[in-house]
């Protein structure tokens, strides 16, 4: 784990263990997610620049969080190995307007994660996104522009 006055990274692997199934890294991709309300879509309070991502199986993922707001956000995956990485997550925390970037390795299944953000209510406020490695294997629900919300404020 990483932590300094910038953020935290959580559940980093530069490549020094592959998951199962993976011979070899595929390739380096690198994505930049900007963070805040300026990215609110209609109807939520809080955004992503974007909202899918998609990589080969087996990459080595360098992730960039840039936070534009005052408060603390994360970009946090769910269910990676366990083996490998920390309940199965890949977590990166930015405090104000700062920025982060962490690496690890997609596993080598066709299969869609969930990407939030865990701090209270930011998720339902729209900080919810999908990583869809290979093919994917469909799309989670409540994905501002991409499915249907859980459900609608009134």
């Amino acid at each position: 784990m990483i932590w300094d006055a910038s953020g935290m990274v959580m559940g980093e692997n530069q490549g020094d263990e592959l998951p199962r199934g993976c011979a070899q890294i595929s390739g380096d991709v690198e994505i930049t997610v900007h963070v805040g309300r300026r990215y609110a879509p209609a109807g939520y309070v809080l955004g992503y620049s974007q909202y899918e991502w998609r990589v080969p199986k087996c990459s080595r993922l360098h992730v960039t969080l840039i936070n534009e707001d005052q408060v603390r956000h994360m970009w946090m995956l769910h269910g990676l190995p366990k083996y490998l990485y920390h309940e199965g997550m890949f977590h990166l925390e930015v405090e104000g307007e700062r920025r982060m970037t962490g690496t690890f390795i997609v596993p080598s299944d066709d299969r869609t994660y969930f990407v939030h953000c865990d701090i209270a209510q930011h998720t339902e406020k729209g900080l919810i996104a999908q990583l869809k490695v290979g093919r994917g294997d469909g799309d989670l629900p409540g994905v501002p522009g991409i499915s249907k919300p859980l459900f609608r404020e009134r």
